[in-house]
């Protein structure tokens, strides 16, 4: 991020703000989605973590860290998002398969919503710091740092959400037992 910018849009620059805010914009929107899995609520989590971005950034110590203080702000922006809408909505798409017979396309679609599901199942927090860790490339240490919790925290959280991932899938994976076995 180029400090000059940074500096500009804190003094009031709407045009440096504007080249800030679009050069992240869909770096910050990928965090936003894969924390909350809806566009609807991501796209309102990055606006809202602009909005105060531009609101806070006089109040921004060190413009060399703009990058990591607007990460803070989608993540805080995600969480507010998610409490205001706890209910999870339906995203329906029309798949177009070029071969109905094709069962490998079919499986990696059931592969994907399982993922979904699991992923889902997690606390927006565990979220929070696997996207950070896995998506974003943050250490522990920078993810706690990020979020403002102990990096034993961040290191829990992900334990547990992956622990959790590795839980559901597998059960997904595992066949159900058939009928063939049971004796009447």
């Amino acid at each position: 991020m180029r400090r000059d910018l940074v500096e500009a849009a804190s003094r009031g620059d709407h045009e440096a703000f504007e080249v800030l805010a679009t050069s992240a914009g869909d770096r910050l929107y990928a965090i936003a989605f894969l924390i909350l899995r809806t566009t609807d609520l991501a796209e309102d989590a990055v606006q809202e973590a602009l909005v105060r971005a531009w609101q806070k950034l006089p109040s921004l110590r060190d413009p060399d860290k703009f990058e990591a203080w607007e990460r803070k702000l989608v993540v805080h922006a995600c969480y507010a998002e998610y409490n205001r809408r706890r209910r999870r909505r339906a995203n329906v798409r029309a798949l177009q398969f070029d071969d109905a017979s094709d069962d490998a396309g079919l499986l990696s679609v059931a592969e994907r919503d399982a993922l979904d599901r699991a992923f889902s199942s997690l606390s927006v927090e565990q979220r929070a710091v696997f996207v950070l860790h896995h998506h974003v490339g943050l250490s522990l240490v920078e993810v706690g740092e990020t979020l403002g919790i102990p990096a034993g925290t961040a290191r829990s959280r992900l334990h547990y959400a992956t622990r959790t991932l590795q839980a559901i899938v597998s059960d997904e994976a595992s066949p159900a037992p058939s009928a063939e076995g049971r004796t009447a």
